[in-house]
Parts: C-alpha cells; sequence; structure tokens
C-alpha cells in the first residue's frame, strides 16, 4: 500500500454531525491492515519503479464499491438502512489512484425496500455519500476527462459517480438525466436479473436489449453517460454493443474461458467489446475470476484473465476494475445474495476464501496490480495503458 497522498488530511465520514444524534454509530472494518500484505517479492528498485509508475501515469479503478462496512458483518443489513455508508478516505488516500469510478452500494442501499434496486434507495445512496464528499477536498466528484487529469495535476482523487444497473430507473427515461444532472457518468444495463432494458446474466434466457433499452442507450449516448455491460446477459451485452454510438465497457469480470460461470464474459462478447473501441476492467471480487491454474482465488488468479485477454483482444482493450470495498466482501456476498442473484449461478468447485489475497480493498489493489505488472516484464507504456490510458481514451470519446 502506498504511503497516504499529502493531501488528504485525515476526513473521516459525517465527522462534522454528532455521533448517536446525527447518525447511528456501528463499528467499521479497518481500512488499512485488516489482512496481511500480499508478498509479490519485489526487490527495492522494483518498489520504486512501482511507486514512480503511480507517481507519473493516470490509475483509473474502472469499479469499485470504496465504502467501509461494519466490523461484524451481520449488521450489514441495519447499516445499509440508515443510508449512511461510509466513504473509506483513508484507505483511497493510500491507493495511488487518480479516479475511482464507484458504484457505491444500490443493490445493497435497502434503505425502503429489502429487494434493493429502488428509485428511492438509490437516490438516498447518492445524497448522502456525496453531502459528506463535499465536506473535504482531497476526493472531489469527478464529471469530464478534465476533472481526471486536473486531479492528477493537483494531487486529489477524481471519483466518478456509476452504477450497476438501470433497474431503478423502471420505464422512466427522464430518470437517466436526473442521474445525470446528479453527477452520475456511468450507468450499468441489468445486474444479472433482466429488467425493462434488457437480460441479466443470471437468466436462464436473455432475449437481448429491448424496445426501452435501445432508447435507454440512445439517450445515454445523447447525455455522455458511459455504458456498462458487466452484468448483463450475452445477447443483451452485443445488442448493446452494436447500438451504442460510442464504446462501452465491460468495467468489472473476467473471460469465460478462463473460469466457465456465466459471470465472465465469453471471447465473443469481449472481442465485440474491443472491436468497437470499448475496453475490459478485470474483475477481483471474491470467488468470481478463478482459473484452473489458481482456483484460490487471489491476485495470481485475476491476472489470468488479464492475460488471457490481453492475448485476445490486444493490450489497448483491457484495464482493471477490481469491484473492492473496505471489509469482508465475501459477508457482503453471503448477506445479499437473493439480491445480487448470486444464488442462481452454477459455478465449479473451488476452495473458498475470506479475501482474495493481493487485491483484498481499493486502497492496495493497484499497487499490487503494478507490481505484479513490473516482475512479469511489462514496460512501462504498456502499464501505463492499462491501469489508465486505455480508459481515458474511451472516456474522450464517451463524455
Amino acid at each position: 500500500m502506498q504511503e497516504p497522498a499529502p493531501r488528504y488530511q485525515g476526513h473521516r465520514s459525517y465527522s462534522y454531525l454528532e455521533p448517536h444524534l446525527d447518525y447511528r454509530v456501528f463499528a467499521l472494518a479497518q481500512e488499512v491492515g485488516r489482512v496481511p500484505e500480499h508478498d509479490l517479492g519485489l526487490t527495492d528498485a522494483q518498489r520504486e519503479r512501482v511507486t514512480r509508475l503511480l507517481a507519473e501515469h493516470v490509475a483509473i479503478s474502472l469499479h469499485e464499491h470504496p465504502v467501509i462496512l461494519p466490523e461484524d458483518v451481520r449488521e450489514l443489513r441495519a447499516y445499509n438502512r440508515t443510508a449512511r455508508q461510509r466513504t473509506g478516505y483513508e484507505g483511497l488516500a493510500r491507493s495511488g489512484l487518480t479516479a475511482v469510478f464507484d458504484n457505491f452500494m444500490a443493490g445493497a442501499s435497502c434503505v425502503t425496500s429489502e429487494n434493493g434496486w429502488k428509485w428511492n434507495d438509490l437516490i438516498y445512496a447518492l445524497g448522502m455519500r456525496m453531502s459528506d464528499l463535499y465536506k473535504q477536498d482531497h476526493i472531489f466528484l469527478a464529471t469530464s476527462v478534465e476533472d481526471i487529469r486536473a486531479a492528477k495535476r493537483d494531487g486529489r482523487l477524481a471519483l466518478v459517480a456509476g452504477l450497476e444497473c438501470s433497474t431503478p430507473i423502471e420505464n422512466e427515461l427522464d430518470r437517466i438525466d436526473i442521474l445525470y444532472g446528479f453527477g452520475v457518468r456511468q450507468l450499468g444495463i441489468a445486474y444479472s436479473q433482466a429488467n425493462m432494458l434488457g437480460g441479466g446474466l443470471s437468466e436462464r434466457t436473455d432475449g437481448g436489449l429491448t424496445h426501452f433499452g435501445r432508447r435507454a442507450v440512445d439517450r445515454m449516448n445523447k447525455l455522455g453517460i458511459a455504458i456498462d455491460i458487466s452484468h448483463s446477459g450475452d445477447q443483451t451485452s452485443l445488442d448493446v454493443i452494436e447500438a451504442s454510438r460510442v464504446p462501452v465497457f465491460i468495467t468489472h469480470a473476467g473471460a469465460r474461458s478462463v473460469w466457465k460461470t456465466s459471470r465472465m464474459k465469453p471471447d465473443e462478447v469481449i472481442r465485440a467489446c474491443a472491436e468497437r473501441g470499448g475496453v475490459i476492467g478485470i474483475e477481483a471480487a471474491p470467488h468470481t475470476t478463478l482459473s484452473a491454474e489458481h482456483p484460490e482465488h487471489s491476485i495470481e488468479s485475476v491476472m489470468d484473465h488479464f492475460t488471457y485477454c490481453v492475448d485476445l483482444v490486444g493490450i489497448d482493450h483491457v484495464t482493471f476494475g477490481p469491484d473492492t470495498m473496505f471489509g469482508d466482501h465475501v459477508g457482503v456476498h453471503n448477506t445479499y445474495a437473493g439480491n445480487y442473484a448470486h444464488d442462481s449461478d452454477e459455478r465449479p468447485e473451488h476452495p473458498r476464501v475470506e479475501y482474495v489475497s493481493g487485491v483484498e480493498n481499493p486502497g492496495e489493489a493497484f499497487g499490487n496490480i503494478v507490481g505484479w505488472l513490473v516482475t512479469h516484464g511489462y514496460s512501462d507504456d504498456e502499464i501505463a495503458k492499462v491501469i489508465g490510458g486505455n480508459t481515458l481514451r474511451v472516456l474522450e470519446q464517451v463524455w
């Protein structure tokens, strides 16, 4: 993990309010040092190179949930019902990132409904997190490529507001404009379960992008919202790629040829995304991007998907969307399996882990990813592309 950014002044979420009076207090997970550091076996020279690369180049995590979870994951539902999920400011200050695509926790933002993905709950999640963000000046809401470049220049961290799923808009097209007005700059089509726009990857059949879905894609293109197909069904993903006038993102996934689950993308979808100029971000949420060579989930399994995708579509079309948070991510999956439709996916047998060593949280992920790339012989130019350059290229076309 990197040294904290000089600009960070120690802000803690909602520290301007009075605990117990203004908000309910929970014991929170550690942002730093919750699990042992992953040993990549770096030499001093390699460590210096990692530090230099993150200092010199724009680093963008294409998909994260940089909130702090309760220390006791059994309190997660009660914590989320308060709508005051805490942002991991200290952890992010040590991440080495220039920008982070924050996808909040809309499926678990169960303020008014235990089933998630509701419009009111989404507005709670956005409003609460943004109100806290505006009370400090290290991390700021970014809505343009210039904002990301300014963050690099000024030693700040640009937070891009994104949502994994468009289900909360229901059949209201103008809600996309409302989200844009709130600063949202990335939207997923469907999250595993089908919705008004198209099919999710957990459904038995996928009818593809609906008529309303095509109108939604057109509206996102007109506004300048990046489109994510990570959790969409295969046919819906192909339809979105075809319908969009600009490249789309697979913000967090892996290759089904490496690990055969519906959560991973088939070669056909990865190729189609790249052929239209898009990028795939390699995922690291627990028990997702596994491989036959590394079935116990760690950074090594994750990088097996990275190398496969680079070989498949070229290094210009691959980046990283680790999809991590501060706390027990496995516990989140166990708590919200029904909300996320994770319980419907047939997965190969594999060892269970308590956390993904090397990419456990947003604070450590990119430092270790760059370290892995350094130890495996990638050039400075190649590393610059996959940690942020490829994403910037797409955003310049989309936004």
